[in-house]
């Protein structure tokens, strides 16, 4: 599992051929027109071809403004309106809160992002990824690696946790207020990427009580390993799989690294199984991957603004061109997808599955010597869908359930069991003669944060502002 940051599927595939993409008319111009209050008129998806956006708020209460009902169109307001300061929101307020650094409603093509597309053309594509919640990137790593977002008052006890969709993390909680919670949480989780209850027999109480899929992988003897961008990162300019490591300054967030919170992963001495993604590229090489794995970026790879387009398709280029190359590809199934839409819009309202609401949809792709090819998979589909996967290729169809896992905790559902989500199952063709496919890739990073750009402002579309009705 590739997990990338901030982007929405029609931002990345709205022109993608036969992708449920941007709607347009019989002529070929988008019919969408999406509000912009500050200038009366409304604003239809433009070609943006730049390498570094700045998107707009992400949190549950934008989401709510974004979909506004299902009409899909409140991203510009949402981005207008927004008071907290994350850094989504910095190149607006360096542009003097100029409606023209508003980019949400820009798209990218085959040229901008070469090598998601050819991913895409050669294996599949989900135009129905939908993130498993309405809300950011906290409770979307721990919906990825448990079905639930949560606090918990006594994570010793999973019956005191209750779903919790805004900051669930209690470390540097300052207020009781949803959305200082969130804009002070993700601050922290960049600044302070861990804490003290992140280590081996840490004293201090855990944040996460209830129960996440290493705790079943554990009991089924399943390696997992969490691979996460710190420390340093191999830089390979000319596509060798082997050379210098380079110091990357820049460390991944404790929001994109709940595991070391859970207690469970505590109790089953498995904090030895998240480990620097430099050691991705040794397993690859050597053929020892873990059967489970998660590959999380750093924060100037992750094309989370205000990391680049380019430098986070090279670093999801280096990592799928590893596996490739080593001896555990034949065996292999690769999933990527983007945490959540990072604000940029989407034509598609999210639908509820199992009585659960879905979040914006986010691009997904399945990358596999037997995965169908030029396949584009319409079934709905969340991250739920990759536990599904991973329950019922090594667990024999053990759920998180907390009827049958042996640690109840309050969750309202079973997500995996939901009518209505798709099965990864079907993504594959296994009758196929098995394959690869690898991509070049440009410049390695420069080492160390990505420095703040110069306010982006995005070119006008091609035709005059419409007005709005």
């Amino acid at each position: 599992m590739v997990m990338q940051e901030n982007r929405s599927f029609d931002q990345y595939f709205g022109t993608f051929p036969n992708a449920d993409g941007l709607p347009r008319d019989v002529r070929g111009r988008f019919t969408t027109c999406v509000p912009d209050p500050r200038t009366g008129h409304c604003q239809r998806p433009f070609h943006d071809p730049a390498d570094t956006n700045a998107g707009g708020p992400h949190y549950h209460e934008s989401a709510v403004m974004d979909i506004d009902h299902g009409r899909m169109d409140g991203f510009i307001r949402s981005v207008e309106q927004s008071q907290d300061l994350d850094t989504d929101k910095t190149s607006c307020l360096v542009a003097g809160n100029s409606p023209s650094c508003v980019d949400v409603m820009g798209y990218k093509t085959g040229a901008d992002i070469p090598n998601y597309w050819s991913y895409a053309r050669h294996f599949v594509l989900q135009d129905r990824m939908f993130e498993p919640s309405d809300t950011w990137s906290l409770p979307a790593h721990l919906f990825m690696v448990s079905a639930w977002s949560a606090r918990c008052a006594d994570s010793a006890r999973p019956a005191s946790c209750k779903t919790d969709l805004g900051f669930p993390d209690r470390d540097g909680n300052m207020s009781s207020n949803p959305f200082a919670q969130q804009g002070w949480g993700a601050a922290l989780g960049i600044l302070q990427p861990k804490d003290a209850d992140d280590v081996q027999g840490s004293p201090r109480k855990l944040d996460y009580g209830w129960t996440d899929i290493t705790y079943l992988l554990h009991r089924h003897r399943i390696s997992w390993r969490y691979y996460l961008a710190l420390g340093t990162e191999p830089d390979c300019r000319t596509g060798q799989m082997i050379c210098p490591p380079q110091p990357q300054a820049v460390s991944t967030g404790e929001i994109w690294n709940p595991l070391p919170d859970f207690q469970t992963v505590h109790a089953d001495h498995q904090l030895g199984n998240v480990v620097p993604d430099t050691q991705l590229f040794d397993d690859a090489r050597a053929g020892r991957l873990p059967a489970v794995s998660w590959v999380i970026p750093s924060g100037d790879n992750s094309e989370h603004p205000f990391g680049t387009v380019s430098s986070g398709q090279n670093h999801v280029t280096r990592v799928i061109d590893a596996i490739m190359k080593g001896p555990d590809w034949k065996s292999t199934a690769i999933f990527l997808a983007w945490d959540d839409w990072g604000g940029f819009y989407d034509h598609v309202p999210p639908p509820r599955v199992g009585g659960q609401q879905y979040g914006i949809r986010v691009p997904g792709l399945v990358i596999s010597p037997y995965a169908r090819r030029g396949y584009i998979d319409h079934q709905t589909l969340s991250f739920d869908a990759y536990l599904k996967f991973i329950e019922d290729d090594f667990l024999g169809g053990q759920r998180l359930d907390p009827r049958t896992d042996g640690r109840p905790d309050p969750r309202p559902s079973v997500r995996e069991r939901a009518q209505g989500l798709g099965d990864l199952r079907r993504d594959f063709d296994f009758k196929q003669h098995p394959r690869r496919l690898l991509l070049p890739f440009g410049t390695a990073n420069v080492p160390g944060p990505t420095p703040l750009p110069r306010p982006y402002l995005p070119p006008l579309p091609p035709s005059a502002p419409d007005a709005l009705p």
